[in-house]
């Protein structure tokens, strides 16, 4: 057996180990996606967050909430916050990185919001600050992280946490987390019918 097949085995195993722990947070994934939807079919918006990865782990869960995760239903309000390129340079240039989030929050957030935000350090400046504008703003803050304690999950007020021994677990773990939100969400909602997946895009 080479290294090149023994490296990509290791990794399938700790995937392996760390969905199985993540079994046991399935009820945070049941809740939030429960809590998302009584939010955003009230009228109320979803902010999400993260660097790098986490970044396009984010975005993926706005897309699927403004778009569809498997049944047709209508657009709900979900925000990538970096996504909008020309306002996280322009606060990063003129407030410095810390507050590129946390200056969208302030903006964009109304009390009863929820703010996600997506680490695998759960030690991003950026992701902190933005946590504690979304708190005084009156938004429910909830931390999607790599293993525990990290500061994050601490400032959150729910965090799910995942026991992974890498990045690259953890980031996969968490696009897991974005589709047991987005089916809990969708079961959520009042009058969805089942059965219309669009299939795959």
């Amino acid at each position: 057996m080479t290294f090149a097949t023994t490296s990509v085995s290791t990794h399938c195993d700790e995937l392996r180990h760390a969905l199985l722990d993540l079994r046991r947070s399935a009820d945070v994934a049941q809740r939030w996606g429960e809590r998302l939807a009584e939010v955003l079919h009230g009228g109320g918006r979803l902010l999400v967050a993260g660097n790098g990865g986490s970044a396009a782990q984010a975005q993926h869960l706005s897309a699927e909430l403004v778009g569809r995760y498997r049944e047709d239903r209508p657009p709900f309000s979900a925000l990538a916050l970096h996504a909008d390129t020309s306002s996280t340079t322009a606060i990063a240039n003129d407030y410095g990185v810390a507050e590129v989030f946390a200056r969208q929050v302030r903006a964009h957030g109304r009390p009863g919001d929820v703010l996600m935000l997506l680490s695998t350090s759960g030690a991003s400046a950026n992701l902190l600050t933005a946590a504690d504008a979304g708190r005084q703003a009156g938004l429910a803050v909830w931390g999607l992280t790599g293993p525990e304690p990290n500061p994050l999950a601490a400032g959150s007020d729910e965090a799910l946490c995942v026991a992974a021994a890498t990045a690259a677990t953890v980031q996969e773990c968490h696009l897991v987390v974005v589709h047991m939100v987005c089916a809990a969400f969708d079961a959520a909602l009042p009058g969805l019918a089942p059965g219309r997946d669009g299939g795959p895009r």
